[in-house]
């Protein structure tokens, strides 16, 4: 069991009227975080897999609602997504019984997100749930061990599941791939063929870190720009893929519309391209590197409402540098090494036109406060 960083956040919300919504990917822990967190209550459990609840929940009047909600104080509706119009069941419950406290967990935003944000605005906490991060990771097992344990996580990644099955990784990520990956992006979404999506997987994986041009996986795939915009933008809100944007300010010469784009967890990465070969063996531990900390830093910045934009920025000269961060007007610029003797220059162009507050190198030897 890890304790992780958005629960006392979300403990603070408990009785103030609003419904108390857990979104993210299968497998991050949602079930476990809001089962933990109600241990000591008497509550209503209703899963979403279960085709009676769907039944029941799928647009009952108020009185139907009154009576499968009886005495209880606390319900945990679990799975949310599987029941079409939920948000309106969901709204009734806010609305019309006030001394019941509502947590509602969804395993995607393809549908919760459409399906609650117009019926429950301003009734709602809604969190955003990823797999253990480092912080969460570091807390459990201490510093040392999960020192020892980083190649791991590079290669195997942080799902609570894979962790816990030490020596059975591959067969568990092979599972969570083939379980959540294409099976509930199908399902919840407008995708026609597979084989397209696996391709666009396949590709993004190998050109994690790097700019992606869409008229170039256009190309690759076979499929047009405005499709592959529309499937990254669907592997986007199934919490499996994100965009770093290009930052851009007055430079002529700078890449203004570019976009990386990186994995949230690393083991799904290396599942979907079939490589867990050991660091020394990979021409791609810097990109699994840059990907590991480029993720954790995102879940921090989420987790702990930092509203810190991220970006990468790059010259049409081959200028770079890996991250930069906007946090309140202020600039801090990162270089991501993999090679603990790296030193790091900024370029001049980059710190001749922009205001840096902060410059840091990140490795394997001071990763950790970087991600704390």
């Amino acid at each position: 069991m890890f304790n992780r960083i958005i629960e006392n956040r979300i403990k603070e919300k408990i009785g103030d009227g609003k419904a108390i919504v857990v979104i993210g990917a299968r497998q991050v822990g949602k079930t476990t975080l809001l089962t933990d967190i109600l241990k000591d209550k008497n509550y209503l459990f209703l899963d979403a897999d279960d085709p009676s609840t769907r039944s029941l929940l799928r647009g009952p009047t108020t009185e139907q609602i009154r009576t499968f909600i009886s005495d209880y104080k606390y319900i945990f509706l679990d799975e949310a997504q599987r029941i079409p119009g939920i948000g309106l069941t969901l709204k009734i419950i806010t609305d019309q019984f006030k001394t019941v406290q509502l947590f509602v967990s969804g395993s995607s935003s393809f549908n919760l997100g459409n399906e609650l944000d117009e019926p429950l605005t301003g009734r709602k906490w809604e969190y955003e749930l990823f797999p253990i991060s480092w912080e969460e990771y570091e807390n459990r097992i201490g510093f040392i061990k999960s020192e020892q344990q980083i190649e791991n996580r590079l290669l195997y990644g942080l799902y609570p599941e894979v962790i816990n099955n030490q020596g059975k990784e591959q067969e568990t990520l092979k599972n969570l791939v083939n379980s959540y990956l294409y099976r509930d992006i199908l399902a919840f979404s407008d995708i026609r063929k597979p084989e397209v999506l696996e391709k666009l997987l396949q590709a993004l994986a190998l050109q994690m870190g790097s700019e992606v041009n869409y008229n170039e996986l256009s190309g690759l795939i076979g499929i047009n720009k405005i499709t592959i915009q529309k499937y990254i933008d669907i592997l986007e809100k199934g919490y499996i893929v994100f965009r770093l944007n290009s930052f851009s300010r007055n430079i002529r010469n700078e890449i203004k519309q570019n976009r990386k784009i990186f994995f949230y967890d690393n083991g799904i990465r290396n599942m979907i391209i079939g490589n867990f070969n050991q660091l020394d063996l990979r021409v791609d531990r810097g990109a699994l590197w840059e990907n590991f900390l480029v993720s954790e830093r995102r879940k921090q910045n989420l987790y702990k409402d930092t509203f810190a934009k991220m970006y990468f920025w790059r010259t049409k000269q081959q200028q770079e540098i890996d991250l930069i961060e906007e946090h309140e007007g202020r600039l801090s610029a990162f270089e991501i090494k993999w090679n603990k003797n790296a030193s790091i220059k900024l370029p001049k162009t980059f710190t001749n036109n922009y205001k840096v507050d902060k410059i840091g190198i990140i490795n394997p030897e001071n990763f950790s406060e970087f991600l704390m």
